[in-house]
């Protein structure tokens, strides 16, 4: 992979503590956040845009209301205060907020989208990024998801939803790679 600008974004979506909630099952990834901080570093270092996504619910028993501990970040996502803070309350970033403003103001047209969960926030915040004309990269170890049984009861792990959803954007919407390809391209590149 290779960046074509100087500038890309990483954009965190939904690293905060409603994660963490039990009432979500069982999580793939448990290094995503890990690979997240990683990627915080280098962006830090080397002063690139950083945008964090945070969820606020209007659902009266979701783990992500801002009257809730699930509302505040992770620490290993935890927002500086020159960096963009971005508040949703629907699965995308873009929607109902000033992301895209926001990224044409800092002349931003490729994005690392990292975060949870895969197969919601991050899915639908890929999409639509690609929908708009930006150029989307998915570290697949910084983004992570939850099983799922389907209306029919039939049961998939979280590492098969993982899979499924990252190889659906793979290659329409955006470039699935890992954390540290993606800090090399910056490395290399920048």
């Amino acid at each position: 992979m290779k960046f074509e600008t100087q500038n890309p974004a990483l954009v965190i979506v939904d690293v905060q503590k409603a994660i963490d909630h039990p009432s979500w099952g069982d999580r793939n990834n448990p290094y995503a956040e890990q690979r997240i901080a990683d990627l915080l570093v280098v962006w830090r270092q080397k002063a690139l845009p950083i945008f964090h996504i945070r969820h606020a619910s209007t659902e009266e028993y979701s783990t992500y209301r801002p009257d809730q501990d699930g509302y505040r970040f992770k620490p290993e996502a935890m927002p500086k205060a020159d960096e963009e803070l971005v508040t949703k309350n629907v699965n995308c970033a873009f929607i109902g907020t000033d992301l895209e403003a926001k990224l044409q103001s800092k002349k931003v047209n490729e994005l690392v989208v990292c975060g949870v969960i895969t197969n919601n926030s991050v899915d639908a915040t890929v999409r639509v990024a690609n929908n708009l004309g930006f150029r989307v990269f998915v570290p697949d170890d910084a983004t992570a998801t939850f099983g799922m049984i389907t209306r029919e009861g039939k049961s998939y792990s979280a590492e098969d939803i993982h899979s499924i959803f990252l190889s659906n954007l793979h290659g329409e919407y955006a470039e699935v790679v890992n954390a540290k390809e993606i800090m090399a391209s910056l490395d290399h590149g920048l």
